[in-house]
C-alpha cells in the first residue's frame, strides 16, 4: 500500500535532570566499543495501541511531557547517552582516541511525529512496510556520526489508533543487553510517576579492559577518512515469522533426539532450522561453505563474570561453518550440535585471546564483513525484556526495527508477544529467496 508521508511535529533535546559528578569526565571506550565505529546505530521500538478513550490532543500532550520528564530522570543514570563522541588527536606521541564527552552536548534528541495510518496498516502486510524505517532517527547513520548527532534519540510517532516509541542508540555506547537495560529503566521510572528513589538495576559505566591495559587511547589512524565506510543494504524483503512455544518445543526435542543429547537449547535448534531452510532456498552446490553466526554475550563468559548491568559492548559472534551438502544431508540435530559446540567453546580464554589479538592489531568492523550471501547472522535475543516496557499504554502489541544493520541473511530474534517461550524472527532476504522460503514446507510447517 502507499503510505502518506510522516509528519514531524516537534523536536527538542533532553538532558539529565541531575547528572552525577562523573558526567563531567570523559568515558573511554573498550575494544568492543571501538570496533563498532562504522556499524549502524541500534534501532528498535515498540508499537502500542491507544486506549479506547485516548484524546489525541490533551492526553497526547500529557504523554509526551511524561515521556520527556521520565527520560530526563533516566539520563541521570544513563548520562553517557546524553553526550556526544569526541576525538582527541596528537602527533607526538601519536594518538587517535575516540571517547564519549558527556559534558559538551545539547543532550538526547526527542522527536514527536505523526502518521495518518492505522496499526493494521503497519502489521497486516506480509512484509514489514518500508514506512517503519521512518519511525526511527539516524536512518543509515553509522556510529562515528555520533560526533555531531545525538547518541540517543527517542521518536514518538502517533498513528490513528496507536503510538510507536522508537529508540535509536549509538552502538559504540551500548550493545543489545544495555540497550534494553536503558529501555527497561526508562519504563520503570515512567511508571513510578516521579516517585522513584532508587532504580532496580543501576548501570555500570566503567568499561572492562583486560588486566594490565587501561583506557585505550589510540587507534592506528590519523583521520576518520582512513576507516569510515558506509553500507547500503541490497533490495530486501523483511518479514516477521512467529514460532509458538509448542513449535519450538518440538524443534528442540527433535534436535536433541537426533543428537542423542539434552544440551541443545530452543534457540540453537531454531537457529539451525532457519539456517538449513534458508540455505536450501539459495540452491548452493554441495561443496559451498556456509556458516551461521550468532551474537554472544561475553558478560557471562568472562572469569570473573561481568555484570549484566555493565553498559557498553560486551559481545562477539560465534559461528559454525559447514558445507551446504553436509547441512542439508544431515538432520537438524547435527546442525544444532555444531551451533551448540560453537557456543560451548566460547570461553574466557577465547574471549581474552580475541581481546589480546585486537590490542596488537586494532581494527574496525565494516558491515560488509557481516554480509556474506552464503551465510546467516542471528542477532538480538528473545531473552531481552522487550514486552515488559509500558508507558501508560498497556503492553506493546509488536516490536519493530529500523533500517540499521540489515543485509541478506540477517535474522533478529525477539520474544513472542504472548510470552511462554514463544519467539518472533525478523528475517531479511532478497525477494526471490524470501519467496522460496515462504514455499519451503519444512520451514512453514513450524511457523505459527
Amino acid at each position: 500500500m502507499n503510505f502518506p508521508a510522516i509528519h514531524f511535529v516537534s523536536e527538542c533535546f533532553i538532558k539529565p535532570k541531575n547528572a552525577p559528578e562523573e558526567a563531567n569526565q570523559p568515558i573511554y571506550l573498550s575494544q568492543w566499543d571501538l570496533a563498532m565505529v562504522c556499524v549502524h546505530y541500534i534501532q528498535k521500538g515498540l508499537l502500542f495501541a491507544k486506549p479506547p478513550t485516548f484524546d489525541s490532543g490533551n492526553q497526547m500532550k500529557n504523554l509526551l511531557e511524561k515521556l520527556k520528564k521520565s527520560l530526563s530522570l533516566t539520563l541521570n543514570h544513563f548520562y553517557p547517552l546524553a553526550g556526544r563522541l569526541a576525538t582527541l588527536t596528537q602527533e607526538n606521541p601519536p594518538i587517535y582516541s575516540i571517547y564519549i564527552d558527556c559534558a559538551n552536548s545539547p543532550g538526547a534528541r526527542f522527536i514527536h511525529a505523526s502518521l495518518n495510518s492505522t496499526m493494521e496498516d503497519i502489521l497486516s502486510p506480509v512484509d514489514v512496510p518500508e514506512i517503519v524505517q521512518s519511525f526511527f532517527d539516524h536512518d543509515r547513520a553509522i556510529n562515528h556520526d555520533g560526533h555531531s548527532k545525538s547518541l540517543l534519540t527517542i521518536q514518538v510517532t502517533e498513528l490513528i489508533d496507536g503510538i510507536f516509541i522508537g529508540c535509536s542508540i549509538n552502538h559504540m555506547a551500548v550493545d543489545g543487553t544495555s540497550f534494553w537495560h536503558f529501555f527497561n529503566t526508562w519504563s520503570e521510572i515512567f511508571n513510578a510517576k516521579g516517585e522513584i528513589i532508587a532504580i532496580s538495576r543501576p548501570p555500570i559505566h566503567k568499561r572492562w579492559f583486560p588486566d594490565g591495559h587501561g583506557p585505550i587511547l589510540s587507534l592506528p589512524y590519523t583521520h576518520h577518512d582512513q576507516f569510515i565506510r558506509r553500507h547500503d543494504a541490497p533490495k530486501l524483503r523483511e518479514r516477521v515469522f512467529h514460532f509458538s512455544a509448542n513449535s519450538l518445543k518440538k524443534l528442540k526435542a527433535k534436535a536433541n533426539a537426533e543428537s542423542n543429547t539434552t544440551k541443545i537449547s530452543s534457540l540453537q535448534a531454531l537457529s539451525a532450522h532457519v539456517w538449513r531452510c534458508i540455505t536450501r532456498t539459495r540452491n548452493f552446490p554441495p561443496d559451498q561453505k556456509t556458516s551461521c553466526r550468532m551474537a554472544i554475550n561475553n558478560r557471562t563468559r568472562l572469569n570473573p563474570p561481568v555484570s549484566q548491568d555493565y553498559v557498553g559492548n560486551c559481545i562477539q559472534t560465534v559461528r559454525a561453518v559447514v558445507t551446504a551438502g553436509e547441512l542439508l544431508e544431515q538432520g537438524i540435530g547435527w546442525s544444532a550440535w555444531q551451533l551448540h559446540q560453537a557456543v560451548h567453546n566460547h570461553t574466557d580464554e577465547v574471549v581474552h585471546e580475541w581481546v589480546e589479538s585486537w590490542l596488537k592489531s586494532r581494527f574496525i568492523y565494516q558491515l560488509a564483513q557481516f554480509f556474506d550471501p552464503s551465510s546467516i547472522m542471528m542477532g538480538s535475543s528473545p531473552r531481552f525484556d522487550m514486552y515488559g516496557n509500558e508507558f501508560g499504554l498497556g503492553k506493546a502489541v509488536a516490536i519493530r526495527s529500523g533500517y540499521a544493520n540489515k543485509f541478506d541473511g540477517k535474522v533478529s530474534l525477539y520474544p513472542g508477544n504472548e510470552g511462554g517461550g514463544s519467539m518472533d524472527l525478523e528475517i531479511c532476504l532478497p525477494p526471490h529467496s524470501m519467496s522460496l522460503l515462504e514455499s519451503d514446507e519444512e520451514f512453514m510447517e513450524t511457523v505459527s
